[in-house]
C-alpha cells in the first residue's frame, strides 16, 4: 500500500508515526526544590473508560511474562496484568478466576474441602488451583479445620480422609 502525499508530514513521515515519543534516555530529571507536596501527587492513570490503575504499570501480555501470578502481583502494586492469549478459552477463564479470587492478599472466595474428602482429591485440588492447602468445612459451610501440604507430606495412603490429618 503506497502513501499518498496528503498522508505524510512535511518531513515525509507517515501521519500515524508523526507524534512525539520519548524514552527514558530522552528525559533528564534534575533534583530541585518544589512547592508540590508529594502526598498531593497522583500517578493514577486510566487504562480504559472504566478501568483506572494507581500506578501506570502494565505487564506484557506474553506467555513467558503474564499469567495469574504476575497479574496478581501487578494488581497488589497498583498496576494491571494483561493475560496472554496463548491459552485455550478454558485455561484463560481459569487464569481470570485465580486472579479474581485474590484480593489484597485475602482470598475472597476460598477453595474448600470436606472432612470426608480423600487426600488424593485435596492434592488434585491444590494442583489445579496452585494452592498449598485448603480450609476444611462441614456440610453447613462451618470451618472445622485446615489441611495443608505439611499435613499431607508424610502420609503414604492418599485414600486417607482429610479428617485424619487436618489441623
Amino acid at each position: 500500500m503506497s502513501q499518498s502525499p496528503g498522508d505524510l508530514t512535511a518531513a515525509g513521515v507517515p501521519q500515524p508515526f508523526a507524534t512525539l515519543g520519548l524514552t527514558f534516555d530522552d528525559v533528564l530529571l534534575q533534583p530541585a526544590e518544589s512547592d508540590i507536596i508529594p502526598s498531593a501527587v497522583s500517578t493514577a492513570s486510566r487504562v480504559s473508560k472504566r478501568i483506572a490503575v494507581r500506578v501506570p504499570l502494565v505487564s506484557s501480555p506474553m506467555d513467558t511474562v503474564t499469567e495469574a501470578r504476575m497479574a496478581i502481583a501487578m494488581a497488589r502494586e497498583g498496576g494491571i496484568g494483561v493475560l496472554h492469549r496463548n491459552l485455550s478459552p478454558e485455561d484463560q477463564a481459569q487464569q481470570v478466576d485465580l486472579v479474581k479470587r485474590s484480593e489484597s492478599g485475602m482470598i475472597t472466595n476460598p477453595i474448600t474441602c470436606s472432612p470426608d474428602d480423600t487426600l488424593r482429591q485435596v492434592d488434585a485440588l491444590c494442583g489445579q488451583y496452585r494452592i498449598s492447602g485448603a480450609p476444611v468445612v462441614d456440610a453447613e459451610g462451618t470451618l472445622v479445620g485446615i489441611v495443608t501440604n505439611r499435613d499431607m507430606r508424610f502420609v503414604t495412603d492418599d485414600s486417607a480422609k482429610v479428617r485424619e490429618v487436618m489441623t
